[in-house]
């Protein structure tokens, strides 16, 4: 990476692919250090376009558009945070404009399909759950007999709970196989073990192939059927350190694995009595609101190295050093009752109570809320700092419930049977 000096830096144009509730962290941190700032959506009301200098209403998987318009713009830099897909798209794009970029196009696209992840982790001993690949649901009921229920069955190229399921028995393995299906853009769906144990989110940074591990924070997910959806991220985990560690260990070998020698890393990882197994890595920001958590906690700016790193600027090491560090700290997820959004109210009130760093909301009224079962169901995020875990998680839900999603109750037509 090379720095570039200080007109070079005022004058700089980044591309960020996506303006949806992953990526206002990072839209909103390149404003704050003066980033000439371009989003990409295919939703003309996403919520992070508030914070772009430029909006571009183009899907983050038109990479023909992306390309174009990343031509057209003269920019200096391209960044995919907080979901999956783009992330190869940015890597590409970059290549073939001769931008700087964190990741090569190779692990690009590694890190976004969770079957190539699977089989790098393998040849690398990466401990991870046991998986099978399969075509249809013959070899599907066959794969989670011999893995046990309850079971996975997933999409290998789709995040966000899409084309995902916890299979209890063989009785729902054929829906969850066509649900999986219907979302793989493959033809094909892995069957997983069912890990029982903590769910762990690992953020990190690498530079020039150098891992360092920031924040550890514990995954709180929702019941079924939103199997896998966070409710919250807690800092700091209550695990022992020595699974901690372990844990970390277990992404640094991941990030390896993948090849990111560069640029954030976003790792899910299973521990349980026997040691950890890694769900599986990104390079990019994690889209629950990871950076600013740990720029809350630990006064690391996880945000401003990303976009740094996505501009090809010289990242010191002093820059990932925590320079403070709270007692707690959480990102608490808010969920509306199903209808149309008519107002939100209470927030004064929330942002009122001790710890509470901010408020997201990420829909306008008129939008319709249907049941949570994905990531992107969700209405809305609390960030509270405190002196230890558990007053945050506290004041979190004393904040949420505070909060006042008033909705209009859409007739479906379900409902009209």
């Amino acid at each position: 990476m090379v720095a570039g000096d200080h007109a070079e830096r005022d004058a700089a144009r980044l591309l960020v692919l996506g303006a949806g509730p992953a990526q206002l962290g990072l839209l909103a941190a390149a404003r704050r250090h003066g980033r000439y700032g371009i989003a990409v959506d295919r939703d003309p009301a996403a919520p992070g376009f508030r914070y772009a200098d430029r909006r571009a209403i183009v899907s983050t998987e038109d990479e023909a558009g992306i390309e174009r318009l990343a031509a057209a713009e003269r920019i200096d830099g391209i960044v995919a945070p907080g979901i999956d897909w783009p992330v190869a798209i940015a890597a590409r794009v970059a290549e073939r404009l001769a931008l700087p970029h964190p990741v090569s196009p190779e692990t690009g696209a590694l890190s976004t399909s969770k079957l190539r992840q699977r089989e790098a982790f393998a040849a690398a001993g990466v401990p991870q759950p046991d998986y099978v690949v399969c075509s249809g649901p013959d070899e599907a009921a066959a794969a989670a007999e011999r893995l046990g229920y309850p079971c996975v069955v997933k999409a290998p190229d789709r995040q966000g709970q899409r084309g995902l399921t916890l299979v209890p028995d063989a009785r729902r393995m054929s829906s969850a196989v066509e649900i999986a299906l219907d979302a793989s853009r493959s033809a094909t769906l892995l069957v997983e073990q069912h890990v029982e144990g903590r769910e762990l989110t690992v953020n990190g940074f690498s530079v020039d192939g150098r891992f360092r591990p920031l924040t550890v924070t514990d995954r709180v997910t929702a019941e079924p059927p939103a199997f896998g959806v966070a409710l919250a991220h807690a800092w700091p985990s209550e695990l022992v350190s020595e699974q901690i560690a372990a844990a970390i260990d277990a992404a640094a070998a991941a990030v390896a694995a993948v090849g990111i020698a560069n640029g954030p890393s976003y790792t899910q990882v299973l521990v349980e009595d026997a040691g950890p197994r890694v769900g599986e890595v990104a390079a990019r920001l994690g889209g629950g609101h990871d950076a600013e958590l740990c720029r809350a906690v630990l006064g690391v700016d996880l945000n401003g190295l990303a976009l740094a790193g996505a501009l090809g600027w010289e990242i010191a090491s002093q820059q990932l050093a925590p320079v403070a560090q709270a007692g707690g700290g959480c990102v608490r997820f808010l969920v509306a009752p199903m209808g149309e959004l008519r107002r939100v109210s209470g927030l004064e009130e929330a942002y009122a109570l001790d710890g509470i760093k901010g408020i997201r909301i990420y829909r306008k009224p008129g939008h319709r809320f249907g049941a949570l079962l994905r990531g992107s169901d969700r209405a809305g995020a609390i960030l509270a700092v405190g002196d230890s875990r558990e007053e945050v998680l506290v004041q979190a839900d004393r904040a949420a419930e505070l909060i006042r999603f008033d909705v209009e109750p859409v007739e479906t037509p379900l409902q009209r049977v």
